[in-house]
């Protein structure tokens, strides 16, 4: 799973000629997109980002399991992120599923319309039928925007 440079990202929407091409390049898109929804969702699930010194608590990353997910767009491999005393349940991807039928439609469609949080809370309750925190929705699609871009974090606000 390669998350594509702004260089490489521009010459690839570049060539896309049919909607074919368009279908492809965004079935590309998924893998990267849920793994960095995962890994977002395990920053706020421990309450500190990765690679960052924690402050507190017993619970901490353990690794992960790969997962082959499987929907219209194909199949995809990801990571699922572990913690040590197995309290985290993903939201992207939930425990023991492994088909997904819209998800990557509407993966896209947040990451495409930059949408607000609230916009994307709301679409996530349509989604999963969870709330999410505006801060949650936040950690997320400041994972999430970067892959489509190419830029760092940083460079988006």
């Amino acid at each position: 799973m390669k998350i594509l440079s702004y260089e490489d990202y521009n010459k690839k929407v570049k060539n896309l000629k049919t909607v074919s091409d368009v279908s492809n390049f965004a079935k590309e898109l998924v893998a990267p997109t849920l793994q960095a929804m995962l890994d977002a969702e395990m920053d706020d699930h421990l309450g500190y980002d990765r690679h960052a010194r924690r402050e507190e608590g017993n619970n901490y990353r353990n690794g992960h399991s790969q997962k082959t997910i499987k929907g219209s767009f194909g199949e995809a491999r990801i990571d699922i992120p572990r913690d040590r005393d197995s309290s985290f349940s993903p939201i992207a991807v939930k425990k023991y599923e492994t088909v997904e039928s819209d998800l990557e439609e509407k993966i896209i469609s947040m990451y495409a319309k930059g949408m607000s949080t609230r916009d994307i809370n709301s679409h996530m309750q349509d989604i999963y039928g969870v709330s999410l925190s505006a801060d949650k929705v936040s950690k997320v699609t400041d994972q999430v925007l970067p892959l489509g871009t190419g830029m760092e974090k940083s460079a988006i606000k």
